[in-house]
């Protein structure tokens, strides 16, 4: 049996991965440094403790007595020699690890000893830089900001009283900037931390996990050894992290199981000190404040209220030390984990390379370390598209000279086009159309119109389905799997508006605040109401837009400057982009205002509820707000404006716009390319260079009052204090940010192939802008724990939904992929030879526009100039798009029977893309699993496991009392044989 099983994931050779302290699926196998050392039953040195009893520690017993009882035990489970081979692996808590961990690895005694020496040092150094208590020894776990000046002392008083009734020791600290400010400082000790521990069911590491090898089929092996030859010509994984400054960090070797006093001794702990994790004790002394009473009445609790009410101007748990070290990280090593984030994770060097995300999981907590997986996950979904939209930009390049459209608009000198606007605009040739009609076959050709965005769809479906197996990986890992969030704690805004009425919860079985159903329903109205309100503005901030392009392509029409005279309709697009960002910033900033006043207004009972609706309203409004103008491009710009002799007009009077002549599909690029490029620029600049302006100004405030006093000489809470506080919403705009471009690159993808491209290199600097911001620019966020992306999650799979209508419109109805093909087989050269080549296209151009007769003009849409300049006498017909009779016709400008095929096959091409479109992602999801098989194989085994590690170790304790009874000459009739 001892065959079949492995360590970790590695040769037996390699000295495994430590298991990191955490309240996840980790644990630890703390370094340590002695004089004489231990030896294994080979008379070898370990740099490690093997998992004992602690109550064996503490006596002086002979340790030839211990190594029995642990080889008898390993004997019993068939992994006593493979836990010979990991039992000298460093730990990722221990701080020996982040000074020196290149030092760990040695195997020479005196060496050993010299590196535990200068990490001493350091971390005494660490005890005076404002991590700890006066007395070196307590580390700070959670600091609270108040000011004198305040007059909610009773109530601070009364809430640190009970503070220290429950265990938390606590020690006052004055600013060195301003003696009104006062720190608080906080430390659980390990009885308080065990007891909440057990309490919140903190998972803790009591085992090495062990791993079943399968027996692979041999067609299986073939595959692998041909992977592995392929590999061979690749450069050495570039992107995989310096496993000498980082090493290992993203396995986790240990089984875990809920903390439990009574079974101590079942948990791996080598020193109490760093058994929980820094992020963990914040999480446990975050959780005994927030349960704390502060006057007399059962809602006078919680921390939350002392901040809403101003009695705490802030509370955060403090950062690792400094960011920065004058050393470098390759030979001394990292000095704290917040070090080791900066250079791993959040420089610019290292944009390349994967994301540490069990050490950001294990820094900031699971809910963030999601966020970034999912980040890191979305962002690699976009290579492919990336590459495919670009293949498709490139092919449009190559083919730009054989496309027989673009050359037949190119070469129609003698084809002279309506005006486009009323009496200043000229008549134009369509010859001068032809630089936009070569952009326009550039971005989207006939044969990528409907390939690159099936592609696409199907890729995004596969990206949702491998996320949640991507997704329960995570959870598996961080021991997610079986985490419930606790109930939630009801807001106080609620209690204090419905504190009269009350029943009684059915969890809790305690009286609670009710909110009444017609109360709710009432208030759930009104909220619908603001959105329809707030939605309808944004309709008429692009009926706006519409109207100033309706009104200034006439004035640019007009314009002095040639330039500008002749590209009058570019002009009037570029300058309507332009204004209509601006527009969506300013709305955004009310859009918040409103939907918080709305959520505010529906009075949600929980924070998680809050959340919900808040979210749903910003969405909802930033999408619209974002797309709106987009859509009206898409399927509205040049469908309703009549034809020559009959314009359709707004209120009478502007006329509607048209398209340009070489198709709509230029407009909806420019505004697609313009938009995403000025809303990253900008989200990204208030992301890094607010903070950094704020910070900054902060840091020079400080020098100007207190120039006596050097930066580094502040503790640790006073820079924290000093940096911006993550903001009230928490990950809410970055998950907005991320899903509106995702929104803004799928929808559309049909008219503009590069998005996929600019959304990559958006993400790929967005990654290390979060990371930058998280570790540098704000306060440390509380370690909090979540399953997956909450509600984000359906708020893809309906934009996945909405992206296929979309695309199947813009193709039908905006491109003009389906009038081609219906020219190619049904009126060109070839028709009814069943090909549809650039062959077949030839005449295309003239099909596709009608004759009208220029004595038909209306009075007011007369152009100025009469058409003379190109022949030299007035002109009597121009042309325009569309599919009409000609002026002579029985019935003059009536539709022709190719506008009838045109419209017939659109909505075919409509209804076949779509169904077949959602049939292909009904069944990727069908066949994509949501959890992998060797997860699901994982999960059974360490259930079967941990059912005999934990029998064979109550096992062991007993036959300890045994012996023990037996040799202190004790004896029971009722003991065990």
């Amino acid at each position: 049996m001892a065959a079949h099983l492995q360590h970790g994931k590695r040769p037996i050779n390699k000295a495994p991965l430590p298991c990191t302290t955490s309240s996840g699926s980790t644990g630890s196998r703390l370094i340590t440094f002695s004089s004489e050392g231990r030896k294994d039953l080979q008379g070898n040195r370990l740099e490690t403790q093997i998992p004992i009893d602690p109550d064996a520690q503490k006596r002086d017993a002979d340790f030839s007595e211990i190594l029995n009882a642990i080889q008898e035990i390993a004997k019993d489970v068939n992994i006593f020699f493979d836990e010979l081979e990991g039992v000298n692996s460093p730990s990722k808590d221990d701080d020996s690890l982040l000074h020196h961990g290149n030092l760990t690895s040695t195997s020479d005694d005196a060496s050993r000893l010299e590196a535990a020496g200068e990490v001493r040092g350091e971390h005494d150094k660490n005890k005076s830089n404002g991590l700890y208590f006066r007395d070196g020894k307590c580390r700070i776990d959670y600091i609270l900001v108040y000011r004198k000046s305040n007059l909610q002392a009773e109530k601070r008083e009364v809430f640190e009283r009970n503070i220290r009734a429950e265990g938390l020791q606590m020690e006052k600290e004055s600013s060195l900037t301003n003696s009104d400010i006062i720190f608080v400082k906080l430390h659980a000790p390990w009885e308080v931390l065990g007891k909440y521990a057990e309490l919140m069911n903190v998972r803790m590491p009591f085992r090495r996990k062990i791993y079943y090898l399968h027996r692979r089929y041999k067609f299986m092996n073939r595959i692998e050894k041909q992977i592995s030859r392929f590999r061979g010509w690749l450069p050495r994984k570039p992107m995989k992290l310096d496993k000498e400054t980082l090493p290992d960090l993203e396995e986790n070797d240990c089984y875990t199981a809920p903390f439990s006093q009574q079974r101590i001794h079942h948990f791996i702990i080598h020193n109490k000190d760093t058994f929980f994790n820094n992020a963990t004790r914040s999480r446990i002394v975050h959780h005994i404040l927030q349960r704390v009473k502060y006057e007399e009445g059962k809602n006078k609790i919680g921390l939350n209220r002392l901040l809403s009410n101003g009695s705490y101007e802030a509370a955060f748990p403090l950062h690792e030390g400094s960011y920065r070290s004058k050393n470098s990280i390759r030979t001394h090593g990292a000095e704290n984990h917040r070090h080791l984030l900066y250079e791993c994770w959040a420089s610019w060097g290292v944009w390349y390379k994967y994301q540490p995300l069990d050490l950001v999981r294990r820094y900031f907590g699971e809910k963030i370390g999601l966020y970034f997986a999912w980040l890191g996950w979305y962002t690699g979904m976009l290579f492919p598209a990336a590459f495919i939209g670009l293949f498709v930009f490139l092919y449009g390049v190559t083919t730009l000279n054989h496309c027989q459209v673009s050359k037949e608009v190119c070469q129609a000198t003698d084809i002279i086009m309506c005006p486009i606007c009323d009496k200043y605009c000229p008549f134009m040739r369509l010859s001068d159309s032809c630089v936009y009609a070569k952009v326009l076959n550039t971005l989207s050709s006939s044969e990528s119109d409907v390939i690159f965005p099936f592609f696409l769809f199907a890729l995004a479906t596969v990206f949702l389905e491998f996320w949640k197996r991507r997704r329960a990986v995570i959870a598996y890992d961080w021991d997610l799997i079986d985490w419930e969030e606790e109930e939630e704690e009801i807001r106080p805004q609620f209690e204090a508006k419905y504190s009269k009425k009350e029943r009684m919860n059915p969890i809790s079985g305690k009286p609670e605040p009710y909110q009444a159903f017609a109360d709710k329903c009432s208030r759930l109205i009104v909220s619908a109401s603001g959105i329809f309100f707030m939605i309808c503005v944004v309709i008429a901030a692009v009926f706006g837009i519409v109207i100033y392009r309706v009104v200034t392509v006439s004035t640019f029409a007009a314009f002095k400057w040639a330039l500008i005279r002749n590209n009058s309709q570019v002009a009037t697009t570029g300058t309507a982009v332009c204004i209509n960002f601006s527009i969506i910033m300013l709305l955004n900033v009310l859009y918040e205002k409103v939907a918080l006043l709305l959520t505010n207004l529906e009075q949600p009972r929980t924070e998680s509820e809050w959340e919900n609706s808040f979210t749903l309203k910003m969405f909802l409004f930033q999408f619209v707000n974002l797309n709106s103008s987009t859509f009206y491009i898409a399927f509205f710009l040049g469908r309703f404006t009549g034809h020559p002799g009959a314009y359709l007009r707004l209120i009478n009077k502007w006329r509607l716009e048209e398209c340009h002549p070489s198709g709509c599909l230029i407009d909806l690029c420019m505004q697609m390319g313009i938009i995403m490029v000025l809303k990253q620029t900008w989200n990204n600049f208030m992301e890094l260079g607010y903070p950094l302006i704020q910070n900054w100004w902060t840091r020079r405030k400080l020098r100007q009052e207190h120039g006596s006093h050097r930066k580094a000489s502040f503790p640790q809470w006073e820079k924290d204090y000093n940096l911006q506080p993550m903001n009230a919403y928490g990950l809410f705009d970055e998950y907005l940010e991320m899903i509106l471009q995702f929104g803004f690159t799928t929808i559309f993808v049909a008219a503009f192939p590069l998005a996929p491209l600019l959304a990559l290199l958006n993400n790929i600097i967005e990654i290390r802008l979060d990371a930058y911001k998280f570790v540098t620019q704000w306060r440390r966020p509380l370690a909090s724990r979540a399953k997956d992306i909450g509600i984000w999650y359906g708020i893809l799979e309906g934009i996945g939904i909405l992206s296929v209508i979309t695309n199947a419109f813009v193709i039908a109805v905006t491109s003009d992929f389906i009038p081609r093909l219906v020219y190619a087989y049904k009126y060109g050269p070839c028709a009814g030879q069943g090909e549809a080549g650039q062959k077949c296209m030839v005449g295309y151009v003239n099909a596709s526009l009608s004759v009208f007769l220029v004595s038909d003009f209306e009075n007011r849409s007369e152009p100025a100039s009469n058409g003379s300049e190109f022949s030299g006498s007035p002109l009597k017909y121009c042309r325009y798009r569309d599919y009409r009779d000609p002026p002579h016709a029985p019935v003059p400008y009536g539709y022709t029977l190719q506008f009838w095929h045109v419209l017939a096959a659109r909505l075919a091409f409509i209804i076949v893309f779509e169904h077949l479109v959602f049939c292909i992602k009904h069944l990727i999801s069908y066949l994509i699993p949501d959890l992998p098989k060797d997860l699901r194989d994982r999960m059974r085994r360490e259930k079967y496991l941990i059912q005999e590690m934990m029998y064979e170790a109550e096992l062991e304790r007993l036959q300890k009392e045994r012996k023990e009874r037996k040799k202190n000459g004790k004896s029971y009739h009722n003991e065990w044989p």
